[in-house]
């Protein structure tokens, strides 16, 4: 195995979520005590898809749901539907070059920008051994 690169990972960001009804799956999450604190689309494949960040004091749950054109495997998941964990980073661009550095399986080119909180947020994702993402995220 090899040794453990020097990575300042904060904690837990948040959680993320496939969802296929956005709707549904925030009235189901509202029922726990969860609240929509932020709503932003993204660009997936040419069309639009819609994330939002439910929380519950210091929990962050992302649901998103895709266009309709991806919502076909989501659908047929049999298990398996949290997507991702996301780590909280102080700096966004020095987590990346570690990441690269050492080798690990980057998804992304380079950080993504993504307009969520006040200014923004920066973001990049790995995969482990068995296909599970790691998502790294820094708050601008």
């Amino acid at each position: 195995m090899k040794n453990a690169i020097h990575l300042k990972i904060n904690s837990i960001q948040h959680i993320g979520i496939p969802v296929t009804s956005l709707d549904a799956s925030q009235q189901f999450y509202k029922r726990l005590g969860f609240n929509n604190v932020m709503q932003a689309h993204f660009n997936d494949g040419g069309e639009q898809g819609t994330c939002v960040m439910m929380q519950r004091e210091n929990i962050l749950m992302e649901l998103y749901q895709l266009p309709e054109a991806g919502l076909a495997e989501i659908r047929t998941r049999g298990n398996g539907h949290i997507d991702h964990v996301a780590f909280d980073v102080s700096d966004i661009d020095e987590t990346y070059a570690i990441i690269k550095e050492a080798g690990f399986n980057i998804i992304e080119e380079a950080p993504v920008f993504l307009q969520f909180w006040k200014n923004g947020c920066k973001y990049f994702n790995i995969t482990g051994p068995d296909g599970e993402r790691l998502e790294f995220n820094q708050v601008l």
